[in-house]
């Protein structure tokens, strides 16, 4: 007999024998099972015969038991669902202690259920969560293969800092008590197993610079690590990064693929996740209810996702920007918690939403940065002081995309890394790309985690990622 799942049982209008397998949530009268099985965030009601049915399986249909039940899919009798299942048979395929199982029916705190981060998947919320997660994977995927770009698996141990942010892990195989050491006295990586000091990555992005001068358009998806000492509910040790790279492409090139591809996804999930979405958006909801007016979303989740598929972006020079928050109510009356003073301020969250969220009311894309406030890779612009980066600003979030045109000027990249003290030698394959058939070339970096905060209103990081690894915690 074909099992089936309770996804598809729940659109079947087709009145049959069925077999079923999946988790109890609840069992109520020794009569009403709540079936799920991950497909859904819905359960199915299993109504059991307990008069026919041996008393030492009843005491086995427990919260978080295992089951496969055989029965008659037929309409309803109660509310909430078209169809239940009567219960012909049903076998307990792993037994659940209802004295010690964690997820009982009710309501968790997150920072309970991130200690059972192993089990969390099975409330409504993280299920949700994960299979938009999923959702927005396969589209990101979908998009790119789409549009033509060839998907790379770039190296996660390197011997480069792609970011010049200095906070890597290091890799090694050196004996940590008694390490090898050179004449002065300090460890030497010639012994180490790749002959040199060695990180995992921070970012694939120069690797996907090479491969796109010569497949003209690629992407990364994959983990990158940072060792920055945060636990702020924004930061994670390891997390997954999108980035793509494009040949012969220019900034206005850049912010034309980004926002077309932040588009495309977020319209996906509300295509196809919308029961996700729909149960996310009341959580959210009833979350913003408890917060003083002041701090209340104008926007609810589902609202937030179409704000970004319905407007079309608007593009601001961060000069502009800088006058408009400069000249801005909340900046004059000190509200801001960093007030803006002058030219060449590294921007926060609090004046990115406030361009999104009061002054222009729609996605906006800051381009053309101080160039002392951005990496050493970004394209020079002719006045000397910025250089062609650009972010993209949601509502509620602030930047999540980030990207520019490459610097593809040999002499030029030759002087910023001087300016910044990086070694030529360490970097000397990303300077053959301006050396052989150079061209102007664009790309930028979303990071993965952002985007399903962004997607499912979570507000702490770690309730994103399946196992989160943040300082003094790498469990499970």
């Amino acid at each position: 007999m074909k099992t089936y799942t309770v996804a598809s049982l729940l659109k079947e209008t087709k009145l049959q024998e069925i077999q079923i397998k999946g988790w109890v949530r609840t069992f109520r009268a020794k009569r009403f099972i709540a079936l799920n099985d991950g497909s859904t965030l819905n359960n199915i009601q299993c109504v059991v015969d307990f008069e026919n049915t041996d008393e030492a399986i009843l005491k086995r249909i427990t919260t978080g038991a295992a089951v496969a039940i055989t029965g008659e899919l037929v309409e309803s009798q109660g509310k909430g669902q078209t169809v239940e299942v009567t219960v012909t048979k049903i076998e307990i395929l792993g037994d659940s202690d209802p004295e010690t199982y964690p997820i009982q029916p009710k309501k968790h705190s997150f920072e309970f259920l991130r200690e059972n981060a192993h089990l969390r998947t099975r409330t409504n919320t993280f299920s949700a969560v994960m299979r938009l997660r999923s959702a927005l994977s396969f589209a990101i995927h979908k998009y790119f293969n789409n549009n033509g770009f060839y998907y790379m698996h770039t190296p996660i141990i390197t011997g480069s800092d792609a970011e010049g942010a200095g906070e890597m892990f290091r890799v090694s195989t050196l004996d940590q008590k008694n390490p090898p050491l050179t004449e002065d006295g300090a460890i030497d990586h010639t012994k180490n197993f790749f002959g040199k000091d060695t990180n995992l990555t921070v970012s694939g992005q120069l690797e996907a610079e090479t491969y796109a001068m010569s497949l003209g358009k690629v992407y990364t998806f994959g983990p990158t690590f940072r060792a920055e000492n945060s636990n702020t509910s924004r930061h994670l040790s390891e997390f997954w990064m999108i980035e793509p790279e494009v040949a012969f492409m220019d900034l206005a090139g850049n912010m034309d693929l980004a926002e077309d591809f932040m588009k495309s996804v977020i319209s996906y999930v509300l295509e196809n996740n919308a029961d996700d979405l729909q149960f996310l958006d009341k959580r959210l909801l009833d979350e913003e209810k408890t917060k003083p007016q002041a701090e209340r979303s104008e926007l609810s989740l589902i609202e937030k996702l179409k704000f970004v598929t319905e407007n079309n972006f608007k593009r601001v020079s961060y000069t502009e920007a800088i006058d408009i928050l400069r000249n801005s109510k909340p900046n004059k009356k000190k509200k801001f918690n960093y007030i803006i003073e002058e030219w060449g301020a590294d921007l926060q969250s609090e004046h990115e939403r406030f361009l999104v969220e009061k002054h222009f009311k729609c996605p906006v894309i800051l381009f053309d940065y101080p160039a002392n406030i951005k990496a050493f890779y970004m394209r020079l612009n002719e006045d000397g002081k910025t250089v062609r980066a650009m972010d993209i600003l949601f509502p509620g979030i602030g930047e999540i995309v980030g990207g520019s045109q490459r610097e593809e000027r040999l002499d030029v990249l030759k002087e910023k890394m001087a300016v910044l003290d990086i070694p030529e030698e360490e970097l000397w394959w990303y300077l053959d790309l301006r050396k052989y058939g150079t061209a102007v070339h664009s790309g930028f970096g979303l990071g993965f985690e952002r985007l399903v905060m962004f997607a499912t209103g979570m507000s702490n990081i770690r309730d994103v990622i399946p196992y989160p690894r943040t300082p003094q915690n790498a469990e499970f």
